[in-house]
């Protein structure tokens, strides 16, 4: 009981979740009989009913368009309370990873567009490589211990950040379709409702969920992703309670919301999401300019875009490293950028709806590769390049930063 107690207070734990998770829908999807009975599960309906609104899906987009409102959700309240009075509400911290966002999710996308330049149903893959999968990346990081500077996993935090500020965008402008005005004048006005209620104090949660659950149904009927509802809802909780101003209901939800996602959502989203059958896998898969662009997107796009756009200007003098920040130390945390698991996947999962192509196993392929191939380049860097620190108290070990 204690080491499993110890496990989930870990940092790493989150991460290591996912990992088992993907590890067994690989299991899964590529032994005999149990692959049957995968595809099976994921392809189960469920419906809900109430009156004439039916929503009919398959379990699969249950998680995808439904468990995963959760991971917004609080991914939401994560980036409030940073621009509120985190890291980022302090202007100098901003500057830096934001800049490495941005290379971080042009780069790769370029080098995408590069490999499937000429395929039109490939095109629309650009966003999957964009994206970084923060409870990997941490999850790696912690693997090193007290080697780690504070800095180093507020820098990597920070950058995530505006990644998901990115990817959330991404998801709003182009992988939306179908949309149905009067489903988005039902959204409107419960946005409407929920500006209201922040505005005249109302610190209850649960006031707030019960609207957030109708917008989300509007936005599954609108055409624009449902998930959006979570990170919409997100900007109305308030951060301090009208009645008692110690009383925050964001962090509280946050609090609740944390081992919801980091141990129930996150591992189904993998499990449900990452089965591959490599059965026959061969040359020709492997260099299709689908997963070919992808991986290469996320292990060498990642690394030019956050390290090029960071070192640029850092050596130009307009910027500064972090404390305990190296060169050598940024280049290994931009290669874990890399890792983009978890977004990677999301976002693959709406980019070919549209075309009504089947390019599922070509993008969990890129990603895997990809992701896998970051990770164990960022480890290795950083093992070489961060010294050891004898002390267990210093610095890496009493950081609190969280995975989202």
């Amino acid at each position: 009981m204690i080491v499993v107690r110890k496990f989930f207070q870990s940092e790493s734990s989150g991460g290591v979740l996912l990992m088992l998770a993907a590890l067994l829908a690989l299991i899964a999807a590529n032994t005999k009989g149990l692959s049957v009975v995968y595809d099976l599960l994921l392809d189960t309906p469920l419906a809900i009913q109430v009156g004439a609104l039916l929503i009919h899906k398959p379990l699969l987009l249950w998680v995808n368009d439904g468990l995963m409102a959760f991971f917004f959700l609080l991914v939401g309240l994560e980036l409030k309370r940073e621009f509120l009075e985190g890291e980022l509400a302090d202007k100098k911290n901003i500057l830096l990873p934001a800049i490495g966002a941005v290379g971080g999710m042009a780069a790769p996308a370029a080098v995408y567009v590069y490999f499937n330049l000429g395929d039109e149903t490939g095109l629309q893959g650009w966003a999957i490589p964009a994206a970084t999968d923060i409870a990997f990346a941490l999850g790696v990081l912690s693997l090193l211990g007290s080697r780690v500077p504070t800095s180093l996993k507020v820098f990597l935090t920070s950058l995530a950040i505006f990644d998901d500020i990115g990817a959330i965008i991404i998801i709003a402008l182009f992988y939306t379709s179908n949309i149905s005005t009067e489903a988005l004048i039902v959204a409107s006005i419960c946005i409407a409702i929920l500006f209201t209620m922040n505005r005249y104090g109302v610190s209850e949660k649960m006031p707030y969920v019960l609207v957030g659950v109708v917008m989300w149904v509007a936005l599954l009927k609108s055409g624009v992703h449902a998930t959006l509802a979570g990170v919409v809802l997100a900007m109305f909780i308030p951060m301090r309670s009208e009645a008692e101003w110690d009383q925050s209901p964001l962090k509280s939800l946050e609090h609740e919301l944390e081992p919801i996602v980091k141990y129930f959502t996150l591992p189904i989203f993998a499990f449900c999401n990452a089965g591959v059958a490599l059965a026959g896998v061969g040359v020709a898969q492997l260099t299709d300019s689908v997963p070919l662009g992808i991986a290469a997107g996320l292990f060498f796009g990642k690394q030019i875009g956050v390290f090029g756009f960071c070192i640029i200007p850092v050596l130009l003098g307009w910027v500064s490293l972090p404390r305990g920040m190296s060169k050598m130390s940024l280049y290994g945390v931009s290669a874990l950028c890399g890792i983009g698991f978890t977004m990677s996947l999301f976002i693959g999962s709406l980019a070919f709806q549209a075309s009504g192509v089947n390019k599922v196993f070509d993008e969990r392929l890129g990603i895997l590769i990809g992701s896998l191939a970051s990770g164990i380049l960022g480890y290795l860097v950083l093992r070489w390049c961060l010294p050891e620190r004898k002390e267990a108290g210093v610095e890496g070990a009493s950081s609190d930063v969280k995975a989202h």
